[in-house]
């Protein structure tokens, strides 16, 4: 079988498409035959820099597909069932396990950063791990769900408790997990002010049901959110990091909340400590999420109150392209590869 890989880490180019043994699922394992991968920004983290990352690796943490095979003691699926995969690995059985904040598991990790990822033909799993897709959906628009989804629902809903008639600012809202998190802040509500560097990202995010979308590289765009929102405004989405964390800080207004899961452009922004302690913002931190929480997202899209938002696709070979895409920032939402 097929699966893109890296032997050591570096740019793009460092990734290439080897040919590996198929594997076999053990007792309470699923063989999924992959159909789709999509490509996140951990995927990049990973390949590019993160520490202690044994090569040679797999990445990719999303994937859809069709269960091939199952291992001893496997009930729950069968062989032929159309599946996307949650990207969480933990225990399952410890407190946080139990109590359901499984992204607070001492062994918590995810797929293609703790183990060998999606970017393959097939893949073993947990049955733990697998989910049914959604009807309608194709397998690049399921690859593109769980990690976003997941992560947007626990950072706005159960650790930041979003409430009806807040307004809420997401900055980069053109990303991944910025699409989503404009549908689930809609969902909670919410009155949503977006921010997006091009026409067509602002486009993305006004269809998505952002309520005001502006340029944030216009200078002035932050007075155009206290314009519309005196005061403040009651929680401030901010993945970006250390070039938007001061204006996220004083934009957020007193008794506010800042709620972070990444830092894209670098993770360490002025601290701010005299606005934060005197202003009483709250500043909250999200990883990833439990089964429940994308189960819970996964309810919403069957219900068609969420959508993947799936830029295009490219074939599992050009995984080196869509690393370059993303970097580049020339992805609207998602973007998936396949196996075909």
């Amino acid at each position: 079988m097929r699966a893109v890989r890296f032997h050591r880490q570096g740019p793009p180019d460092v990734l290439q498409v080897d040919t590996l043994e198929p594997p076999t699922p053990g007792p309470g394992e699923v063989l999924i035959d992959v159909r789709a991968a999509s490509v996140n920004h951990l995927d990049i983290w990973v390949r590019r820099e993160l520490p202690r990352i044994p090569t040679p690796r797999i990445p990719g943490a999303d994937a859809a597909g069709i269960v091939a095979a199952v291992g001893a003691g496997v009930g729950r699926v069968q062989v032929g069932d159309r599946v996307l995969i949650d990207p969480g690995i933990s225990c399952g059985a410890c407190t946080r396990c139990v109590q359901g904040h499984a992204s607070l598991c001492a062994t918590y990790g995810i797929q293609g950063e703790s183990c060998d990822g999606t970017y393959v033909e097939q893949k073993v799993v947990a049955e733990r791990a697998v989910l049914p897709m959604p009807s309608g959906w194709s397998f690049a628009e399921a690859a593109s769900f769980p990690l976003v989804a997941l992560t947007a629902w626990r950072m706005l809903l159960v650790r930041g408790r979003l409430e009806p008639a807040e307004t809420v600012l997401i900055l980069g809202a053109a990303a991944g997990v910025g699409v989503m998190c404009i549908q689930i802040a809609k969902l909670a509500g919410c009155r949503v002010i977006a921010t997006a560097s091009t026409a067509d990202k602002r486009d993305l995010c006004s269809q998505l049901g952002a309520d005001h979308v502006l340029d944030y590289t216009q200078a002035g765009w932050q007075k155009e959110v206290r314009g519309l929102c005196r005061g403040g405004v009651d929680a401030t989405v901010d993945y970006v990091g250390e070039a938007t964390w001061r204006d996220s800080v004083k934009l957020t207004r007193s008794g506010g909340r800042i709620l972070t899961c990444g830092a894209t452009t670098g993770a360490a922004p002025p601290a701010e400590l005299t606005h934060i302690f005197f202003r009483q913002l709250s500043v909250i931190g999200s990883t990833m999420g439990s089964r429940a929480d994308l189960e819970a997202a996964l309810a919403a899209a069957d219900r068609g109150l969420l959508r993947p938002v799936l830029d295009r696709s490219l074939p599992l070979a050009d995984a080196a392209v869509a690393h370059q895409l993303i970097e580049d920032r020339q992805v609207l939402g998602k973007l998936a590869l396949t196996m075909e």
